[in-house]
């Protein structure tokens, strides 16, 4: 007996079974932001926080949490490592510097160039992927915290949507059936973001009053 086989044997037993109790994911509010955290831009999340007005790094990480990261909240050295690099380029300035019994503490605010980066980040469509409606959420929270349109940047999403799906469709045409096959699993992705899309756009009114709260 080949080793490839014992081990295809030892991985079927029930012997080896994770004991660990399986549970079912719920999909709240939470999951969407632990899922935030992983696949958004920590930086551009801070500098559309620092729209609201300058704030310390301690602020800029309990807003943060308190919007996108209850199940995983930002390290402090996440956030200074941030701000260093966002400073380093020029998105953000040291709006003033307080000293007390402790280190001093920086007060941020967001320049011109700071702004015009969020502005190009929430405009560019993402590309499509499942799970993409992550990326998005945080997207259309930090257009209405801003200001900015969350329906505008909706519908340039689904555009970007609709243009893969007609590709993906004339692919699908001319392929063979593992071609169509893997065409369907795609498209079948790109619907259920389409959905989601449509959702959203449906509840911004009550999506905004909720977040602006």
């Amino acid at each position: 007996m080949s080793s490839s086989a014992v081990r295809v044997r030892v991985a079927r037993s029930p012997r080896f079974r994770d004991p660990r109790p399986q549970r079912r994911p719920r999909y709240t509010h939470r999951v969407y932001t632990l899922s935030t955290v992983t696949l958004m831009s920590i930086g551009h999340a801070l500098l559309g926080l620092l729209e609201a007005g300058p704030r310390h790094g301690y602020d800029l990480k309990r807003a943060f949490d308190e919007r996108f990261g209850q199940d995983r909240p930002l390290h402090y050295g996440q956030v200074y490592s941030t701000m260093s690099r966002l400073l380093k380029n020029g998105l953000v300035e040291v709006d003033g510097v307080e000293s007390g019994g402790g280190p001093e503490r920086k007060r941020y605010a967001i320049t011109d160039a700071g702004i015009t980066d969020v502005e190009r980040w929430l405009a560019r469509p993402e590309k499509p992927e499942p799970y993409l409606q992550s990326t998005l959420y945080t997207k259309v929270v930090l257009a209405l915290l801003t200001g900015r349109s969350a329906a505008e940047l909706l519908d340039g999403q689904r555009a970007e949507h609709l243009r893969l799906m007609r590709i993906l469709t004339d692919r699908k045409r001319s392929g063979d059936l593992a071609d169509q096959l893997i065409c369907d699993h795609a498209l079948f992705h790109l619907e259920a973001d389409l959905r989601w899309l449509e959702l959203t756009a449906a509840r911004l009114d009550q999506l905004a009053s909720e977040v602006r709260a």
